[in-house]
């Protein structure tokens, strides 16, 4: 009796509590919680938040296809300036006796780091291979029935760049290990590049030149260098005259974010305060929204980019009949608008306001490293023989997976995460055909 009538008052108290209680955690606060979040297009695959258990197929039914795009692991920054350019302030106000201790401590970290990066610059790192091991056993682990199917095929497709070719590599070494028998096909061309790494059209680079003033406006707003200078130099009036003192803390900010792309022990985000990972993430999150999304500002028209993707995937699904696997590995440049392209959750997302913006999107939960969008399809288990993907009234089910995550779908269902594949094929028909009159 005292077991039922404690149940009782917690439930009549959790009634009573304000709704706020049960909310959802803002970006600050998950931020707040996990800083490695902050790093956007870089935060390492294994350090976002662990997946949740996968919902189990409708009775009767077992998974048959993947249709799946996905990022190149973690990798060495671009450019060399990216590493060169703080090292060099940092340097050169050491040669004037103007960096405080903290300042020479995080020029010797960096200056031991940096000969680490000549000639990887882009290059995939230990790290970056590694996740995409854990989600080559992962997608083995999740959907049995297509991977260790016996003779399975495996068609894997990358871009022309390194790194995301050494990602399809890992990826299939897990797919190979787990099923003996699966038949591979791995390609590398510049005949895949149309729709790997697609080229922006005109009309989408003419409607994305509005988003540079928009942003710029919001890395003057959000920057605030003044706190960082003082740790890191012992003259504030020499930093006046001598740094670009916002340019410096933002790339500086991509340097520490990046150390999580490697097996080092050297550590950077903790010079920066809780509000300034804030304040510089919500910038990214900004640019890149503004750059890759369906932003209102920039007419909502960014994520055609990848129609010749989305219409490769389709048209893969199409010809398919039996069991099998269609692998694609490119850029985070591709994933973020695909995803955005197939109204993901709410990658899909039009948002007025941005400084509301981190409320509904934001890009820690689309595009780390080794980010992937998976279609996986499902058919009856006693149905015998080909399917015809492209029949408006075949039995077909599809899920889709973001980073391994069950995600909505833009079109109606009575069983989520599953939807009906003639549904949403005729859905992402209708919206591509309207873009490309």
């Amino acid at each position: 009796m005292k077991k039922i009538l404690t149940f009782l008052l917690v439930a009549l108290a959790a009634q009573l509590l304000p709704l706020s209680l049960f909310a959802q955690p803002t970006a600050r606060e998950e931020i707040a919680a996990n800083p490695f979040l902050c790093g956007s297009n870089h935060l390492d695959y294994d350090n976002y938040p662990a997946t949740a258990p996968l919902t189990p197929a409708p009775k009767g039914y077992v998974p048959f296809f993947m249709n799946h795009y996905g990022r190149h692991g973690s990798r060495w920054l671009l450019n060399d300036n990216e590493y060169s350019r703080s090292i060099n302030i940092l340097k050169r106000a050491a040669e004037q006796g103007k960096l405080t201790a903290t300042g020479s401590e995080t020029l010797a970290k960096l200056e031991r780091f940096y000969p680490c990066t000549i000639k990887r610059l882009g290059d995939l790192t230990t790290v970056g291979e590694r996740q995409h091991h854990g989600i080559g056993r992962r997608m083995v682990e999740h959907f049995p029935e297509i991977f260790k199917s016996k003779n399975v095929p495996i068609d894997a497709k990358s871009t022309v760049v390194i790194r995301c070719i050494l990602s399809m590599e890992a990826e299939c070494e897990e797919l190979a290990a787990a099923n003996p028998s699966a038949r591979f096909h791995n390609d590398v061309s510049e005949a895949f590049q149309y729709y790997l790494n697609a080229p922006r059209p005109e009309n989408i680079r003419e409607s994305n030149r509005k988003q540079g003033d928009i942003a710029r406006r919001y890395r003057s707003r959000l920057t605030h260098p003044e706190r960082l200078m003082s740790v890191l130099f012992n003259d504030q009036q020499w930093v006046q005259d001598s740094v670009d003192a916002g340019g410096f803390m933002r790339q500086f900010f991509a340097i520490a974010n990046n150390m999580q792309s490697h097996d080092t022990d050297i550590e950077l985000l903790s010079l920066f305060t809780a509000d300034e990972l804030y304040d510089l993430w919500r910038i990214k999150n900004i640019e890149w929204y503004l750059d890759h999304a369906h932003a209102p500002q920039t007419d909502g028209l960014m994520p055609f980019t990848q129609t010749a993707l989305l219409r490769n995937m389709i048209a893969t699904a199409d010809t398919v009949t039996c069991t099998q696997a269609a692998l694609r590995f490119g850029h985070e440049v591709c994933v973020l608008p695909l995803a955005c392209l197939l109204e993901l959750g709410t990658c899909g997302a039009r948002v007025e306001n941005l400084d509301e913006l981190d409320t509904v999107w934001r890009n820690y939960n689309i595009f780390p490293m080794a980010c992937n969008i998976q279609l996986i399809y499902y058919r009856p288990a006693k149905s015998r023989g080909p399917v015809n993907m492209t029949d408006p009234n075949a039995d077909i089910l599809v899920k889709a997976l973001l980073n391994e995550r069950e995600v909505t779908l833009p079109v109606p269902t009575t069983q989520h995460p599953y939807y009906r594949w003639a549904d949403l094929r005729a859905y992402y028909l209708k919206k591509l055909d309207s873009f490309e009159k």
